[in-house]
């Protein structure tokens, strides 16, 4: 039995014993009382008739018009008057007619009152002996009256006494129901705190179990900063704080190479000119943090732009990689005026000449970086202060104007979309869900994301795209069976109408929402934590999976979605590539993928090009892999 039922009994028992208790009591008080009064009253008529016989003549009439007049006026069940050999002189009798009263109540609270009897004389000589028994009928309905009043107050204060316990009952029940909750996201290892409760047992448990909360969440937090330290001593430059080299190469390839709105953008090329000069100036220290303030202005630029990612390619030259950015004039413009602030704030004259160049899925990352560069030295024969926008490679354009881009994709949209299949599978080969990128047909043909993405982008038609490809995910799972994952946009996310409207979708179709993988972005998910709270709230009641793609640069704060119930992680390709070849990224995988285990969450390796690296992440402890070295792509029919 529950405590609380345990201890509903308890208050109800205890209401009926001392309802009964005071019941019994007051009706034993009640009767004993008039009783007593009967008897009194018995006594007194008795002797008053008595006397008054005693004082009149002694004939017939006058005794029976005494007797008479008693017998009429009170409630009486017996009037006799005998002489002193026991005759009767004079008699009055009525049966006990007992109205509106229960039978049962009178036989369970009979009274026991004996007739009162007085000698009545006659002169000095005894004339005979008067017996007055009273009629009860009214004391039992008196009784009877004040019984169900009894009842009554004790009723009312029952009903107040199941209120105010059921009050205590819910005060008691809520922080404990808390505490269960709490236990079982410790069991889910979501460690969450709760307020602590007034009653100071359950305070002290929900205390401890806050405190336990806590020390793992700061365990975590502290070994997550731990491995972020050595990825970053891996892919940071020790000076300024943004990507090496390789690791910025690296992000661009991802870019390039991307299914989503990352596919498309603009590319900085920044340079410290005659940076041997400025050191010989201000010294080594000095330089070190004039760079790394031109890093960090550039980081923070890209940033305010979204999704900006820095990285030096030498000691003088910084690059800067803007997806999603495509008005390369204001860009111009803006870009400028930060440098300019920069030179304003050196402490000697400082050049800065910079270059612009546009990109698109499919170009060559070398072409790209040789036309930046190429444009550089260009800025530079300008002046230090130049700017310059380089000439992008010759790219077929599939609409030229944005009107005709709106209506190819609306008609697409209207149309369907279509889904590959990737596979991701576990260390036996098992499938746990398939990537499925959303492919548009346009101009005849089928094109992948990164083609389109920028475009609904740029036109605002996330939502609509999004809903059209949960809606062929439904199709899919409802006629295959098999766990799909979905990106979804931030657009659609931070739209309170599409969450509404995608959790009306899978509330009809439950058994689809259990195979549905949706997949976030690490960024977004981190720098706009409400929108992404909500989306949690909404979606996982429904059983949908929630996870992060593209998790590294963040992973430190990955502590602080715990509570939210993430289900996997799919780690960035930049930490995944060559990891055979690597034993610091195979510490920093491995701890990724411990720390992951703790809170019960799926590490996943995204971008695997080889069987090798596959073989490494899986020893390595990571639950899944996905990319080109294990899996073979869908093409869409026609």
């Amino acid at each position: 039995m529950s405590l609380i039922k345990q201890l509903w009994l308890t208050i109800v028992v205890i209401l009926l014993l001392a309802f009964g208790g005071s019941l019994f009591i007051g009706v034993s008080a009640s009767r004993a009382y008039i009783e007593q009064e009967v008897r009194i009253k018995n006594a007194d008529n008795a002797n008053a008739l008595a006397l008054t016989m005693s004082q009149m003549p002694k004939d017939p009439v006058t005794l029976e018009l005494l007797v008479a007049a008693q017998f009429d006026t009170g409630h009486y069940r017996r009037i006799e008057l005998r002489d002193p050999q026991g005759e009767i002189i004079e008699q009055r009798q009525a049966g006990e007619a007992i109205e509106d009263v229960p039978a049962w109540f009178v036989d369970l609270v009979r009274f026991e009152v004996p007739p009162s009897q007085a000698v009545v004389q006659d002169g000095w000589r005894q004339f005979g002996t008067l017996t007055l028994e009273s009629q009860h009928s009214y004391a039992y309905r008196s009784l009877w009256r004040s019984s169900l009043e009894l009842v009554g107050w004790f009723a009312l204060a029952a009903v107040l006494s199941l209120i105010l316990g059921g009050w205590l009952v819910r005060t008691i029940r809520r922080p404990l129901r808390n505490v269960v909750e709490q236990a079982l996201h410790i069991g889910e290892r979501r460690f969450t705190t709760i307020p602590a409760p007034r009653t100071r047992e359950l305070r002290e448990v929900v205390v401890a179990m806050n405190q336990l909360s806590a020390a793992v969440r700061d365990m975590l937090g502290e070994e997550s900063e731990k491995l972020d330290q050595l990825r970053r001593r891996l892919q940071h430059d020790g000076v300024t704080g943004v990507l090496k080299r390789e690791a910025f190469l690296a992000q661009l390839q991802i870019h390039l190479e991307s299914q989503d709105s990352r596919a498309s953008g603009t590319l900085a090329l920044v340079r410290l000119a005659r940076l041997a000069d400025i050191n010989e100036q201000l010294g080594h220290g000095e330089t070190d943090a004039l760079l790394h303030a031109l890093a960090s202005s550039l980081d923070q630029f890209g940033k305010v732009l979204g999704g900006g990612v820095v990285g030096r390619l030498n000691g003088s030259d910084f690059v800067l990689l803007l997806p999603g950015v495509h008005d390369l004039e204001q860009l111009q413009h803006e870009l400028g005026k930060r440098l300019a602030s920069l030179r304003e704030q050196g402490q000697v004259p400082l050049g800065l000449p910079a270059s612009l160049i546009d990109y698109a899925q499919g170009d060559q990352r070398g072409g790209l970086l040789a036309s930046l560069d190429g444009a550089l030295a260009a800025a530079e024969t300008r002046g230090d202060h130049s700017l310059v926008i380089a000439q992008g490679p010759q790219r077929r354009s599939l609409f030229t104007s944005h009107g005709e881009w709106r209506r190819a994709l609306q008609e697409a949209m209207a149309k369907g979309v279509y889904l590959a299949h990737y596979p991701v599978l576990d260390d036996k080969g098992g499938l746990l869900h398939f990537e499925s990128p959303s492919r548009l047909r346009l101009n005849s043909e089928w094109q992948p994301a990164g083609v389109f993405m920028p475009w609904v982008s740029r036109l605002e038609l996330d939502g609509q795209l999004d809903l059209a490809v949960i809606d062929e995910a439904v199709r899919d799972i409802t006629q295959h069976g098999k766990p799909l994952g979905i990106n979804l946009s931030a657009a659609s996310i931070q739209d309170a109408r599409f969450v509404m409207e995608l959790q009306a979708r899978l509330r009809a179709r439950p058994d689809v929402a259990q195979r549905l993988w949706l997949e976030i972005p690490e960024s977004l998910a981190i720098h706009d934590l409400a929108s992404f709270r909500s989306l949690c709230r909404a979606l996982q009641p429904l059983g949908c999976r929630i996870g992060l793609e593209h998790v590294g640069a963040e992973f430190t704060r990955i502590a602080d979605l715990q509570d939210l119930g993430l289900a996997y992680l799919k780690i960035d390709r930049t930490l995944v590539q060559e990891v055979d070849q690597s034993a610091e990224q195979q510490t920093i995988l491995r701890g990724m993928a411990t720390l992951c285990h703790s809170l019960g969450i799926l590490a996943i390796g995204e971008g695997i090009q080889n069987l090798a690296e596959a073989r490494i992440l899986y020893e390595l402890g990571l639950d899944g892999a996905t990319g080109p070295g294990i899996r073979q792509h869908d093409k869409p029919a026609g």
